[in-house]
């Protein structure tokens, strides 16, 4: 791994009685996507909160951009930039008076403010809409705006959680676009989502969150491959349970569960595993309807680890 921008070091945080995060480690490289999964009360969020010094930790240590977050808390901020789930914006003030406000708020003044401002409207796709009032805005313009807001000042880490909650597909697109683009520049992204196509797409590694502590950590790839099982769904014009024992026998099968009116066929190898499941049902005399490949995704790696699915 590049040098890291991120150190985590058995990071805890209690409320009274109750461990929201229990010791977690790990580390993000220089220029990495970084993604945080987990359901619901996982404690991701209240990790994040802590690395961007909205939070206390109540034992370990972290680093954000070569700063202690407990330690040096003015230096970390002005090195990272956070876009929240919820919006962060004035719907009355023009999308360039947002802007000029939370550029202000990190101290940047005058043609350099103004010049990064006219720069991450550009980023965005909102230049030509720069002078209209953010109420006037649909919800994925907001949330282009919201991206915009946490770049201006030129951060080195962003901070993105949730960035697509509740946006139109083309908006969703631009965002995915400015999230490769930025990271091509070198900038260090940490990215929550509840959308596993979003992790599988973007992030170089993910880390999954349950119960405060992080269960797996690695390459969404390596994570999938980790399963290393495949989901065949077979339709037959007669009872399936029959044909059961001989589809259990096969070498590339792992388990087969009969469904409603179908079979579920789990298998290490599901091209070959095909070949051997339509040779058994003929010699059984079945007929086969229907043929579903289902391949491991990080959907599957989530619920097989949580025993949850991500929005529970």
């Amino acid at each position: 791994m590049s040098k890291s921008t991120v150190v985590v070091r058995d990071l805890t945080k209690t409320y009274g009685g109750f461990a929201a995060v229990k010791g977690i480690s790990f580390e993000i490289g220089e220029g990495e996507i970084f993604g945080l999964l987990g359901p619901n009360g996982a404690g991701k969020t209240t990790t994040i909160s802590m690395l961007s010094c909205l939070l206390e930790p109540s034992a370990g240590e972290a680093a954000v951009a070569g700063w202690d977050v407990s330690k040096e808390r003015e230096k970390v901020k002005q090195s990272i930039g956070i876009v929240p789930q919820e919006l962060a914006l004035y719907p009355t003030l023009s999308a360039r008076d947002n802007l000029l406000f939370f550029g202000r708020m990190y101290g940047l003044r005058g043609k350099k403010l103004n010049q990064r401002i006219d720069e991450v409207l550009g980023i965005v796709g909102l230049s030509d809409r720069a002078g209209d009032t953010v109420r006037k805005f649909s919800g994925g313009m907001k949330r282009r705006l919201n991206l915009a807001a946490g770049l201006v000042h030129g951060p080195d880490v962003l901070f993105l959680d949730e960035p697509t909650v509740g946006v139109d597909p083309q908006s969703r697109n631009h965002i995915f676009e400015n999230v490769v683009r930025l990271n091509r520049e070198g900038m260090t992204i940490i990215y929550t989502t509840h959308y596993m196509e979003e992790a599988e797409l973007l992030c170089h590694r993910v880390g999954i969150m349950d119960e405060g502590k992080i269960i797996a950590l690695d390459t969404p790839r390596s994570l999938i491959n980790s399963m290393g099982q495949s989901l065949i769904y077979i339709g037959t014009d007669q009872n399936g349970a029959n044909v059961i024992p001989c589809l259990r026998a096969l070498p590339q099968v792992k388990k087969v569960s009969k469904l409603e009116n179908r079979l579920a066929v789990e298998t290490v190898d599901a091209q070959r595993a095909v070949t051997g499941i339509i040779a058994a049902l003929n010699e059984s005399g079945m007929n086969l309807t229907s043929l579903e490949i289902r391949e491991p995704n990080l959907e599957n790696v989530f619920l097989n680890l949580t025993g949850k699915k991500l929005r529970d």
